[in-house]
């Protein structure tokens, strides 16, 4: 690569890729004075100039201007006995005595010869460019460049979907090893781990799928996109996607609780009291809630109208049981009990504890659930 191909690069770089050519010019200038101190074996005095306009390359030592009149601050770097030095001052300070060495320094005196008007602490330059110097700008040239697109894709990934995270997304499976499924989201791929799909679903190759962001990460190779179909955001997302009111907050989703591929609970309200929160989410004859329910390969959904009253709510939430009795036994601690009749246990508890335990989590509630008998074994009598 020639400086007129380093040019041309850079100028696609900026417009194809929105890199600004100055960042690609300064990480040049900086990974050519590095690659010229080691191949050229050199001080730290020396800057590698990039022509913006030809893409020519000079490179520059240049030696600061310091003042020796006080002798006794400086040293000269070839009279220094590195072996002896003083570490310590008789106060206990650390000794950091000022290396003069005539490589990358110039008296006053000496710079004034050359610069009259120069002043303390500038520099004085010149031109050392090697001849062959070419041959290792391209190779850097080549690897800045390779390095400044995979940044610039990087960077353009992680503001496209830093902003996508707990959101859902729709994407092509295109790919699949023994742990996870590849989707094609674009501009690079999620990862969809197997143990994030919901039970007896079959994902096949090609097909396009809704999948929910649970994480955007960066990583030395890139950016990783974490994607999930069994989080509860998931449900929550499929509600805004197909219920027009949810989407536009005529009804507010309060919480929502999920066991997937069995069963969701879904709190929902709305401010506005003309709004069956409810009746809407579910469409009639069930048409709104039945094309969540497909897209959640038949999980069964529970929407649970939100109550301030905490009793209330929690009665909704052990649906379908039915005549319970809630008592709020500690509101701090957020602890209520459950009676019910010997009909309605199986049903507020649910298989293996699932309905009660989805409606603790949908509700924020520690429920314990008991029957007549029990309630009355404690001393809790329950009237009507």
């Amino acid at each position: 690569m020639n400086n007129k191909e380093f040019k041309q690069a850079v100028d696609l770089l900026q417009k194809e890729k929105g890199i600004d050519e100055d960042t690609i010019f300064e990480a040049m200038e900086l990974a050519l004075t590095s690659a010229y101190k080691k191949n050229y074996h050199s001080l730290s005095n020396v800057r590698v100039d990039i022509n913006r306009e030809t893409g020519d390359i000079k490179v520059y030592s240049y030696k600061t201007v310091v003042d020796r009149n006080e002798e006794d601050k400086y040293k000269k770097f070839s009279d220094i006995d590195f072996d002896n030095i003083d570490e310590e001052e008789e106060d206990g300070g650390e000794v950091l005595p000022f290396v003069y060495d005539e490589r990358i320094h110039l008296t006053l005196e000496e710079a004034q010869k050359i610069v009259p008007d120069i002043q303390l602490g500038e520099t004085i330059e010149e031109e050392v460019t090697p001849k062959d110097f070419g041959r290792v700008a391209a190779a850097t040239a080549k690897q800045v460049v390779i390095q400044k697109i995979r940044e610039a894709e990087k960077n353009i990934l992680i503001n496209e979907f830093n902003d996508k995270q707990d959101e859902m997304v729709v994407g092509t499976v295109t790919m699949e090893d023994v742990r996870n499924y590849y989707v094609d989201l674009g501009k690079t791929q999620g990862i969809l781990p197997k143990t994030e799909i919901i039970a007896g679903e079959t994902i096949k190759m090609g097909s396009s799928i809704k999948v929910y962001i649970t994480k955007v990460d960066t990583n030395t190779k890139g950016v990783v996109i974490l994607l999930s179909r069994i989080h509860y955001g998931f449900v929550k997302r499929l509600f805004e996607l197909e219920i027009p009111e949810v989407n536009e907050g005529i009804i507010l989703v309060y919480s929502v609780a999920r066991d997937a591929g069995n069963r969701t609970k879904i709190a929902v309200y709305s401010e506005n009291p003309n709004v069956d929160a409810v009746g809407s989410c579910i469409g009639e004859k069930g048409s709104r809630i039945n094309r969540i329910i497909e897209e959640l390969n038949g999980e069964k959904i529970d929407v649970v109208p939100y109550d301030s009253d905490p009793a209330r709510f929690i009665e909704a939430a052990l649906s379908p049981a039915k005549n319970l009795h809630v008592l709020i036994m500690d509101e701090k601690k957020k602890e209520a009990m459950v009676v019910v009749d010997q009909e309605n246990l199986s049903l507020a508890i649910g298989r293996k504890g699932i309905n009660v335990k989805l409606a603790a989590r949908l509700t924020h509630y520690r429920i314990d659930v008991k029957t007549n008998e029990q309630a009355r074994e404690e001393g809790i009598n329950i009237i009507g």
